[in-house]
């Protein structure tokens, strides 16, 4: 069974138009129970998706639980983008008890998986399924996206598209990714369409996987939540084209925690992050610092070079006005004595 006290997180892919929107609209009216998060990465359609969502918006999923990523895929972009919404979707009151993703069309999901072996959520999140939405007629016709030239104008757009994949390719990508597949728009295909598709998708598995016809959405969440599958620790059995090229186990990151001194300005900090963001490959700085003269903690939140800080409380009577940061990056770029160098710092031990 899964660990109780991790947040399960659906992730839900499928090309452009395979109905993925629809399905998410339909599962945050018939819930099962849940309160739920969304986050939404269709960067072909910028706005709409979220737009669309949030007009279907309840109380248990309410607006400010659904949130757009618009700066391209999240396959792509995981340092920049993906973490930080993750970590404010996960800290909403009251706590969500499900997140569903809604990937971009393009993005390979296997990548975003192992997003999930990140330092700071690990310990905190698992993936508690994947679900591959197919469009039935596309799929039989061998053109597996039901609107090429809408999928071909939405790579184009995203210029933080790094992987120039066939659309077949992300096909097979996400069908050896899932752990159920939709099978949208039966209607339209028909029972030989639907036939054909069954068995190109029963080719392109790794293993046997459960395919369900869906029209408009419609499935019990009882179907698709709660699979508790810890995708993130099932990765060889999710093979995928791109595994030596976005090849990123929890193993390639490490963390370390250093001390820094107090301030003369909240500039200076910022500065030194900029810097170590471009020079050492910096990924992720957070904590908090002590600005001479300021009767408030400092606390700091970095994304490689872009960097956000505010006062957040007084400073206890009983506590030392000492900053304290946590660095991220990949294991080659852990440099403890350049990287406390550029902050004044002392390396403390090694963040758990």
């Amino acid at each position: 069974m899964t660990d109780l006290s991790k947040l399960p997180v659906t992730v839900i892919t499928g090309f452009l138009g395979s109905g993925k929107t629809t399905l998410i609209s339909q599962l945050m009216q018939n819930p099962g129970g849940k309160r739920l998060a969304v986050m939404v990465n269709e960067f072909g359609d910028v706005g709409v998706d979220g737009e669309i969502l949030k007009s279907c918006a309840i109380p248990d999923c309410p607006a400010e639980n659904i949130v757009e990523l618009a700066n391209g895929c999240i396959c792509c972009t995981v340092a920049d983008d993906f973490i930080p919404t993750i970590e404010a979707l996960m800290a909403l009151e009251p706590r969500p008890d499900h997140i569903l993703i809604e990937t971009s069309g393009l993005a390979l999901p296997k990548p975003l998986l192992k997003a999930f072996d990140w330092p700071d959520i690990r310990s905190r999140i698992t993936v508690d399924g994947v679900i591959a939405l197919a469009d039935a007629e596309a799929v039989a016709a061998g053109r597996f996206a039901p609107d090429v030239a809408r999928v071909d104008a939405q790579r184009l757009a995203d210029d933080s598209l790094d992987h120039e994949t066939p659309l077949s390719e992300v096909f097979e990508d996400q069908i050896a990714c899932a752990d159920i597949v939709l099978l949208t728009k039966p209607d339209l295909a028909g029972p030989e369409g639907v036939a054909k598709a069954r068995a190109v998708i029963a080719a392109e598995a790794p293993r046997p996987l459960p395919v369900i016809e869906v029209a408009e959405g419609v499935v019990d969440a009882r179907v698709i939540l709660g699979i508790e599958a810890a995708a993130e620790d099932d990765m060889d059995a999710r093979p995928s084209h791109h595994d030596e090229a976005h090849d990123h186990d929890h193993d390639d990151f490490e963390s370390i925690v250093v001390e820094i001194p107090e301030l003369d300005s909240p500039a200076t900090l910022v500065a030194a992050i900029e810097r170590l963001a471009n020079e050492q490959n910096i990924l992720r700085v957070k904590g908090y610092a002590s600005v001479r003269g300021k009767p408030m903690r400092l606390l700091v939140q970095a994304v490689g070079a872009r960097v956000r800080h505010q006062f957040d409380r007084p400073w206890k009577s009983d506590e030392p006005r000492a900053g304290r940061l946590v660095v991220i990056a990949e294991h080659d770029d852990i440099r403890p004595e350049a990287i406390a160098a550029v902050l004044g710092a002392v390396p403390a031990p090694a963040a758990e």
